[in-house]
């Protein structure tokens, strides 16, 4: 799943996950920056640096270096031992923040994905679309009601979170077959069901 921060996505996932569940898949769970041990070092060093104090290309590297881990780690393993992988982020995540927020050349991060990621590509993407006002209220109502500080991304301006959901959407139309964009304004609930309706549609057509 993908999306602005605010959308929910880790609620989703999760209902997802125990649905699937629940229908006899056996089904791993996963997020990025993280996963894995080395992964989960690599987003403490970025979403608690300060602002501008790494570079766009060490946030773009570094990114990477956490999805090698995760691939080689966790995604390989899963797919090997016929489990469905449910994961919050991936390689679009680092095409919408770094490359139409932070203003990265698309052309490096494709070299990049092709060298490194081992043509794992997810066959259905998520996109929890939300505009950027309401994302940041979102997030803010929820970082104060968990007593969280505000990570780096989230200290970023309104324009910032407009580019990155400019380079989602841009994204989703150009690869229509994999990734649905899906209404993230919804309740949880309503959300929730149409998120199911496009993974059965996805998994009638794969299995």
């Amino acid at each position: 799943m993908e999306g602005l921060d605010g959308c929910g996505k880790s609620t989703q996932l999760t209902m997802l996950a125990a649905q699937l569940r629940g229908q006899g898949y056996a089904v791993l769970e996963t997020r990025e920056p993280g996963g894995t041990a080395a992964g989960l070092a690599i987003r403490e060093l970025v979403m608690s640096a300060s602002p501008g104090a790494l570079s766009p290309l060490t946030e773009l590297t570094l990114m990477f270096a956490a999805r090698v881990q995760h691939i080689d780690e966790v995604i390989l393993p899963a797919l090997g031992r016929g489990e469905l992988v449910l994961c919050d982020r991936y390689a679009d995540s680092t095409v919408a923040y770094q490359g139409y927020g932070h203003g990265i050349a698309l052309e490096t991060i494709g070299t990049l994905e092709r060298l490194l990621c081992q043509g794992v590509r997810p066959g259905l993407t998520l996109l929890l679309d939300i505009d950027a006002p309401t994302s940041i209220q979102r997030t803010g109502a929820r970082n104060r009601q968990a007593s969280q500080p505000h990570t780096r991304f989230e200290q970023e301006g309104l324009e910032f979170f407009e580019r990155v959901r400019r380079g989602y959407r841009e994204i989703a139309r150009q690869e229509p077959e994999r990734v649905r964009v899906l209404d993230a304004t919804v309740s949880i609930d309503e959300l929730q069901v149409a998120v199911r309706r496009a993974v059965k549609e996805f998994l009638k057509g794969s299995y």
